[in-house]
C-alpha cells in the first residue's frame, strides 16, 4: 500500500518537516548541556523535537575563532555517536551558525566545520544573509569544504535587515535554502530609532497598546513577508527569539501567534527553558491529531478518492492538510492513533 507521502507529494509545505524547535547555544558548556537535553527528550518522544544549532558566530571569543570552531566540530561528531541513540535508530539533528559571508571568519569557519564535521551536521546556518550573492557565495564555499562522500548541506539563512527581507523571495527560491530565520533585534536596530525598543518584546496579556513584535506594523509586515516567500518556495519559516527567557506565558503567546496566526512552523529557542513551551506551543491539539488520523484513513480506504466525513466534501487537498498535521505532530511527540503510527516506524528491509 503506497505510503501517504508517495501520493500527496507537491504540496509547497511539504518542505516543513523539520523540527519546530531551534535552540541556539554557544559556549561550550551550554553547548554540551543542550546536546545532552537534545538527546534525552528524542529518546522520550521517540523523535528528535528540537534541532541545536552551535554558534560560531555570537559564542566565539574575538581572537578565538579557530578554537571555536575546533570545539564545535569534535562536540557535533561526539554527538552522534550517542549509542543509546543508535541502538534505537534515532538519529540527532545538529547545525552551525558560522560567521555572516563578509566576516573575516566566514571562510576559516565554513573549512573547518563543514570539512571536519560535514557528515554529523543537518544544516549550515549563515547570518546577516542580504542578497541572493550572499547565498550562491556561501553554498559555493560550503560544497569547496564538503568531504567526498558527503552530502551538500542544506542552507538556513538570518535575515536581518529591511532590504533582506524585500528580497526574501529570490532568497528562498535557491534551491539549497532549507529555512529562513527573521532576526528580530538587528532589524528593528536597523531602522535608527524609528521603531521603538518596544517592538523587540512581547506585550502583557493585559496589555492591548503597546507595539510589541506581534504588533508594530513593520515588524509584522517584515514577519508575513518571511512567512509568505518561504511557503512560496516549499520552505521552512522559523520565527525569531523571545528575549523574555522566563516568562513562560509570553513564550507561549510569542510561539502560539507566530504558528497560527503568521504561518511559522518554526521558533527560535535561546535558553533551555524555552524548548518544551515552544514545543507544545507548535503542535497540533489533540483533537485535530484524531481527526486528521481518522480523515486520512479514511481517503487511503478510498484510495484518494474525494470522500464524505461528518457532512463535509475532502479530497486531496485536505488530505494534504490532515497530513501535514500528522507530519508536524509526529515531530513534536504528540500520541499518534494507532491505526497512523505505523506510517512513521522505521522501515525494515
Amino acid at each position: 500500500m503506497a505510503h501517504p507521502r508517495e501520493i500527496l507529494l507537491g504540496a509547497q509545505g511539504a518542505a516543513g518537516l523539520l523540527p519546530v524547535c531551534d535552540h541556539y547555544s554557544g559556549v561550550e558548556a551550554r553547548m554540551v548541556k543542550s546536546l545532552q537535553l537534545q538527546a534525552e527528550m528524542t529518546e522520550e518522544f521517540g523523535a528528535c523535537v528540537f534541532d541545536v544549532t552551535l554558534d560560531c558566530e555570537d559564542g566565539a571569543p574575538v581572537g578565538g575563532e579557530d578554537d571555536h570552531a575546533n570545539m564545535v566540530v569534535a562536540l557535533a561528531n561526539a554527538a552522534q555517536t550517542a549509542p543509546n541513540l543508535i541502538a534505537k535508530g534515532l538519529r540527532r539533528r545538529i547545525g552551525v551558525r558560522v560567521h555572516a559571508v563578509d566576516h573575516a571568519e566566514f571562510a576559516a569557519d565554513v573549512q573547518t566545520v563543514v570539512g571536519l564535521a560535514g557528515a554529523a551536521l543537518s544544516y549550515l546556518m549563515v547570518p546577516k544573509v542580504e542578497t541572493l550573492w550572499d547565498v550562491e557565495r556561501a553554498v559555493a564555499a560550503m560544497d569547496a569544504a564538503t568531504a567526498l562522500g558527503v552530502a551538500p548541506l542544506p542552507l538556513h539563512v538570518l535575515i536581518e535587515s529591511s532590504a533582506a527581507v524585500h528580497r526574501a523571495f529570490e532568497i528562498a527560491a535557491h534551491p539549497r535554502v532549507q529555512s529562513i530565520s527573521f532576526g528580530l533585534m538587528d532589524f528593528v536596530s536597523s531602522h535608527g530609532g524609528a521603531i521603538p525598543s518596544s517592538a523587540m518584546g512581547v506585550r502583557r496579556s493585559d496589555d492591548s497598546d503597546t507595539l510589541d513584535q506581534f504588533h508594530h506594523p513593520l515588524v509584522l509586515r517584515a514577519k508575513l513577508d518571511i512567512a509568505s516567500a518561504c511557503h512560496a518556495h516549499g520552505k521552512v519559516p522559523s520565527h525569531c527569539v523571545v528575549t523574555e527567557f522566563k516568562d513562560v506565558a509570553a513564550l507561549q503567546r510569542a510561539a502560539r501567534s507566530a504558528s497560527r496566526a503568521l504561518g511559522y512552523t518554526r521558533m527560535w529557542s535561546i535558553h533551555p527553558d524555552q524548548i518544551r513551551p515552544i514545543v507544545e506551543a507548535m503542535a497540533p491539539d489533540a483533537e485535530e491529531v484524531a481527526l486528521a488520523a481518522h480523515i486520512v484513513q479514511q481517503a487511503q480506504r478510498a484510495e484518494w478518492a474525494p470522500i464524505s466525513v461528518d457532512g463535509k466534501l475532502h479530497d486531496r487537498a485536505s488530505y494534504r492538510y490532515f497530513w501535514q498535521v500528522l507530519e508536524r505532530a509526529h515531530q513534536t511527540g504528540r500520541v499518534l492513533p494507532d491505526d497512523v503510527l505505523s506510517y512513521f516506524l522505521p522501515v525494515v528491509h
